[in-house]
C-alpha cells in the first residue's frame, strides 16, 4: 500500500517530486515561444518525465517510487473525473447535431481503425494500438491518461502512445492553417467549407484541445464562429470519452468471457471515473459555482493532468520500445491520414444534409 507505515515517507517524497517537475513544466510551457506552439503542460511534463528516466533515475531513492506510481495513477482517475468542470451540455446542444455527428463519426472510427492497424497490419499488441487510437480519436494525451486504467497497461505503452499524439498533433497544427489559406478558402465546389463548417472539421479531427484552440488563431482574420465551433465540437469528443471507456469496458468483459469460457470467474470492467466524469460534467452544466472558482478548478485539474504525465514518463525507459521498431509511428500517421482526409469528408457530407 502506497501510504501504509513503512512506504508512506517514500510515497510523500515521490509525490513531491512529481509535483515539482509539474511545476516545471506548467512555468515551461508559459512561456511565449512555447505558449504559441500550443504545447499543453502535459506534453512537457511526459518529456521531462522520460528524460529523468532514462538519464537520472538512478540517483533518486527507490522509495520514491510508490509516491511515482500514485501520481501516474490514483491522480490520474481523480484528474479525469474534475476534467468534467471544463465542459457542459449546453455547449453540446448550441453546436447542434452536425457537431455532434461528426464527433460521434470520426471518434468511433478513428479509434476502430486505429486498433484495427495497429494489431492486425503492423503487429503492434492490443494495449499500445487502443490507447495510440484513444488518443488519436478523443482528445490527446489526456485521452490516453483516461484509457490507461481502463486497459490495465504498462506506463511505457501510454508514454508510447501520447508520443505520437505531440507528433502528429503538433503536424496538424501547422497544417490545417495551411490548408484553409491555400486550399479550402479560395476554393469553390467540393474543395470549398465555410468558415463555420472549418471550425466543425477542425473540432472533429485535431489531437489535443490545446492544439484545436491554436488553429483558428493562426489563420488570419479567422470569423469567431470558426473558433467556437472548433472549440465546442472539441468538447464534444472530449465529452464522449467516458461512454467510450464504458463500451470499452464492457467489450473488454465480453473477450475475456470468450476466452476464457468461464463466465463467471470474469468481472464487468466498469471505468467508474468515466461515469464520476460524466456526472461532474453534468453538474457543471447548471452553473450552480461561479465561473472564477470553476477556472481556479480547471487549472488545479490541468497540473495535477500533469503530474499524472510526469509520473508516466518518470517510468519510461527507452529500454522496453526495443524491438517496437516503427510499428507505432505507421499506425499514427494511418489515423493521421484518415483524420485529415476522412474527416474532411465526413463533415462536408454532414454539413450538407443537416
Amino acid at each position: 500500500m502506497a501510504f501504509s507505515p513503512e512506504n508512506r515517507s517514500g510515497t510523500i517524497n515521490g509525490i513531491l517530486f512529481v509535483a515539482i517537475f509539474a511545476t516545471a513544466a506548467t512555468y515551461i510551457a508559459g512561456l511565449a515561444p512555447i505558449h504559441a506552439l500550443g504545447l499543453s503542460p502535459l506534453v512537457i511534463g511526459i518529456v521531462m518525465g522520460i528524460f529523468y528516466a532514462n538519464t537520472l533515475h538512478n540517483h533518486i531513492p527507490n522509495a520514491w517510487d510508490t509516491g511515482i506510481v500514485f501520481s501516474g495513477k490514483k491522480i490520474l482517475r481523480f484528474a479525469i473525473v474534475i476534467y468534467g468542470f471544463r465542459i457542459t451540455f449546453q455547449q453540446i446542444m448550441d453546436v447542434g447535431l452536425e457537431g455532434f455527428l461528426v464527433s460521434l463519426i470520426m471518434l468511433s472510427s478513428t479509434f476502430i481503425l486505429g486498433t484495427w492497424i495497429g494489431t492486425k497490419i503492423f503487429g503492434m499488441e492490443k494495449d499500445t494500438s487502443m490507447l495510440t487510437a484513444s488518443g488519436a480519436s478523443v482528445c490527446g494525451a489526456a485521452a490516453v491518461l483516461a484509457t490507461e486504467p481502463v486497459l490495465k497497461a504498462e506506463g511505457h505503452k501510454t508514454a508510447i502512445a501520447v508520443s505520437m499524439v505531440v507528433l502528429f498533433g503538433t503536424i496538424s497544427m501547422f497544417l490545417y492553417p495551411v490548408l484553409y489559406s491555400a486550399i479550402i478558402e479560395p476554393a469553390k465546389g467540393l474543395l470549398h467549407m465555410t468558415p463555420s463548417e472549418f471550425g466543425i472539421y477542425v473540432g472533429g479531427t485535431i489531437h489535443e484541445v490545446a492544439q484545436v484552440v491554436a488553429v483558428p488563431f493562426s489563420i488570419p482574420n479567422a470569423p469567431v464562429e470558426m473558433a467556437n465551433n472548433a472549440v465546442i465540437v472539441k468538447m464534444t469528443r472530449v465529452i464522449m470519452i467516458a461512454p467510450m471507456l464504458i463500451v470499452l469496458g464492457i467489450y473488454l468483459s465480453y473477450s475475456a468471457k470468450k476466452e476464457g469460457g468461464d463466465s463467471s470467474a470474469v468481472k464487468l470492467v466498469i471505468p467508474w471515473f468515466a461515469v464520476y466524469f460524466i456526472g461532474v460534467a453534468g453538474f457543471n452544466s447548471f452553473h450552480l459555482i461561479p465561473e472564477n472558482i470553476v477556472n481556479i478548478i480547471n487549472e488545479i485539474d490541468t497540473f495535477l493532468l500533469t503530474m499524472a504525465m510526469t509520473a508516466l514518463g518518470m517510468g519510461t525507459r527507452f529500454a522496453k520500445f526495443k524491438g517496437l521498431g516503427l510499428a507505432p509511428v505507421y499506425t499514427a500517421l494511418g489515423m493521421f491520414i484518415w483524420l485529415v482526409i476522412g474527416g474532411f469528408i465526413i463533415t462536408k457530407i454532414v454539413c450538407s444534409l443537416i
